[in-house]
């Protein structure tokens, strides 16, 4: 079986502003993202991100203008040789769509992530900037890690080895 660090992308991948990243020009990295990736990668771990991305159930920011994030993201990262597994977003919000079970606390995302992957909860870790990600990793048997938001990833590290 495979080990993952998934991810929560606003706060950890790229930096939260305190409000919805709405536009490319608003997508800025985390310090140190690319180094502290590339370490977990040579650890052996798959690298996920799961998000919950309700500002498309809001129609604050296009499908399209989420997918050049993530295709920045991933050119980024290629300069690292850094590679995302899978990139997993909820696209609704409760109150525009309803509950749904992706949007995190809840774990759809990552369940389709371990059995996709074929991952071992025991040996993955979610990094996460809100109790609602450490929530849904739990909730599949992940540990989950909390941090400050636009915490470098390279202090996020040591968190693991605990």
């Amino acid at each position: 079986m495979n080990k993952a660090v998934f991810l929560d992308r606003d706060g950890i991948i790229n930096v939260e502003i305190g409000d919805y990243i709405k536009c490319f020009e608003d997508f800025t990295l985390t310090k140190h993202l690319g180094e502290g990736l590339k370490i977990l990668q040579e650890r052996g771990y798959l690298l996920i991100i799961i998000t919950n991305q309700g500002g498309l159930a809001k129609n604050l920011y296009t499908v399209q203008e989420l997918d050049k994030m993530h295709e920045f993201l991933k050119q980024e990262m290629q300069k690292f040789n850094v590679s995302f597994t899978e990139i997993y977003y909820c696209p609704h919000h409760p109150d525009y769509n309803g509950k749904c079970l992706c949007r995190k606390p809840d774990s759809q995302m990552l369940e389709k992530a371990i059995a996709r992957f074929n991952i071992d909860p025991a040996q993955s870790y979610f990094i996460g900037d809100k109790q609602r990600d450490v929530d849904a990793g739990e909730k599949v048997g992940v540990k989950g890690i909390l941090v400050a938001a636009n915490t470098p990833m390279k202090e996020v590290i040591p968190l693991m080895e605990r």
